[in-house]
């Protein structure tokens, strides 16, 4: 920041005298200009104290002048005296008074240049203040981010720093942690609590209302952020508020707010943060990774009808199998780590087990076949899938899966029969002989359901757009339950003979014709505009060159998928 005018007519040695624009004198110097023109201004930038020793001005010349160094928003003219002028001529101390331009006497013995070095040196000094400030709070940031929970803790953090606030947002911009927000209000909030009475969890209510009001607002910006090509930044300003949106990598982004605009020391220690946090969150890949193919084998456990050792391996990784009914979803995503963690309720950079892949709600995420498979607990599971909808497609079984049953259920299920590995010798697995056997709480049907359910999820997810549930694909008919690719390779196969015949006639839409009317000859002809014995003639060349028999029900049905495709 610069010097105030005030701080440097202040310098004992200049022996500076302050003549008018006493009002003024908080105005921050940014250089000092020496100019003997009568109209300095198209040199100046706004900001000098410009030094003159009045070598062509006269006293007539002193009210336009001031007025043209005050629209150029000059901070100060300093009038040298004991050369062009014995002393400061009184018509410019006046038009600097009524300018309210600070007006500055300079002594015969004070040498401009003086000026000049005293302003360098100020300017120095203040910036390295702000580098060492920023220093300063780079060290802090670093501290916070090794704490524990680091991400949170350098939001918190820098929250502090920029004297504003600060939002943690996951890939898809929903809101993870809010700092500095206390004392805010979403719109239509204020009806609620009046902040004098209102208490603590009150203040932090309304807070997290606006935070996440805040959030929602910068969903078009994150938006345009995340398909940009690129990774890039923005700047968004109001006569109020001055907000920064930063990537974090691919996996989040973070906002911070001022009432104040962000100078160039508050934007290094905006930047530090964000390298910060990007580098918590890429931190733990290999263990996230590691974490996943766990988590694949567990599900391939449970599709084989291992439940026991699915609930083993989870428990010695500090989970549980879900105890409630379930929904599968099945998620296309380009990016299955970052919909992991919005899913499950991640802190980005948690260590494996805490929260990262087994959130208390009970959702368990595991890759499968290019797909991120989800067991999302029916209460919870409409919330999820708009979640998951953000990131990709999705398709969604019927509810319903039970991985326990209620009568097997026993106190604190699976995870009060399994010792922790920090328990145990070695992490091994022991069973209370007072409690009933593990396989008791266990669907021994449940393999069966999971894979029906996973595989109406995958059917489903053929027709999402974002989101398609199966139990809403009956009503689109069984075509819309067959893999497109399939089932066109099936119909290209089956009516290749008929679409490679000779003939002048269309049999493929004479077999159309003839299936649509149920076989009945008449309604075909009609349909067709065709006489009844050439429909009949038609149709047996169709049998002859499929070699199938027409009046087999099941050879009507695979024909009538095929002209349906």
């Amino acid at each position: 920041m610069a010097p105030a005018l005030r701080r440097i007519t202040a310098i004992v040695p200049l022996h500076l005298e302050v003549l008018a624009g006493w009002n003024g004198l908080d105005r921050p110097v940014r250089w000092v200009a020496v100019s003997e023109l009568e109209d300095p201004t198209p040199f100046l930038e706004g900001g000098e104290l410009v030094l003159t020793t009045g070598m062509r001005l006269s006293a007539g010349d002193a009210e336009p002048y001031v007025s043209r160094l005050v629209a150029r928003g000059v901070a100060g003219l300093g009038f040298g005296v004991g050369l062009s002028h014995d002393a400061v001529p009184p018509a410019f101390a006046e038009a600097a008074e009524a300018a309210g331009l600070p007006l500055v006497e300079v002594p015969r013995d004070t040498p401009f240049i003086a000026i000049g070095k005293a302003v360098s040196d100020l300017l120095a000094g203040e910036q390295y203040e702000e580098i060492s400030r920023a220093f300063a709070a780079q060290g802090r940031l670093t501290r916070a981010a090794l704490q524990r929970e680091g991400p949170v803790a350098v939001v918190d953090r820098l929250a502090r720093e920029i004297g504003g606030w600060a939002l943690l947002l996951d890939p898809a911009g929903a809101l993870r942690h809010a700092a500095g927000t206390t004392g805010r209000r979403a719109a239509g909030v204020h009806a609620a609590t009046d902040d004098k009475h209102a208490g603590t969890d009150d203040r932090r209510g309304v807070a997290g209302d606006w935070a996440r009001e805040t959030a929602r607002s910068l969903e078009p910006e994150i938006a345009r952020l995340r398909s940009a090509p690129s990774l890039s930044s923005l700047a968004l300003s109001t006569p109020d508020e001055h907000v920064v949106v930063q990537p974090l990598g691919r996996r989040g982004f973070f906002v911070v707010g001022s009432p104040r605009p962000f100078s160039p020391i508050a934007y290094t220690i905006v930047n530090a943060a964000g390298s910060l946090l990007t580098l918590a969150l890429e931190q733990g890949r290999e263990q996230r990774s590691a974490a996943a193919q766990v988590r694949s084998a567990v599900l391939r456990l449970l599709l084989a009808g291992e439940v026991r050792a699915a609930a083993e391996t989870l428990a010695a990784l500090g989970m549980r199998l879900p105890g409630e009914p379930v929904t599968v979803l099945a998620c296309d995503t380009p990016d299955p780590e970052a919909l992991t963690e919005a899913l499950t309720g991640a802190v980005p950079g948690a260590e494996p087990g805490s929260r990262g892949a087994f959130a208390g709600v009970g959702t368990f995420t595991a890759p499968w076949e290019g797909l991120l498979v989800v067991l999302a607990p029916d209460a919870g599971a409409d919330e999820l899938v708009a979640l998951a909808a953000q990131h990709g497609r999705v398709g969604v079984s019927a509810p319903g899966v039970e991985i326990v049953r209620s009568e097997g259920r026993v106190d604190g299920r699976m995870e009060s029969r399994v010792e922790s590995p920090a328990a145990g010798a070695a992490g091994s697995v022991t069973r209370s002989a007072s409690r009933p056997n593990l396989d008791a709480g266990l669907d021994r049907g449940f393999e069966h359901d999971l894979d029906r359910a996973v595989d109406q999820a995958r059917r489903a997810l053929v027709s999402a757009s974002p989101v398609a549930r199966f139990s809403e694909l009956a009503g689109r008919g069984l075509l819309s339950l067959l893999d497109p690719a399939a089932a066109a390779s099936f119909a290209a196969a089956i009516l290749a003979p008929l679409r490679e015949y000779g003939s002048r006639a269309d049999l493929v839409e004479s077999l159309r014709a003839y299936l649509a009317s149920n076989g009945h000859w008449d309604a075909a002809a009609q349909r067709l505009g065709v006489h009844r014995h050439t429909l009949r003639y038609r149709m047996k060349r169709v049998s002859e060159l499929l070699g199938r028999d027409l009046d087999d029900p099941a050879v009507r049905a695979e024909l009538w998928i095929a002209v349906c495709l």
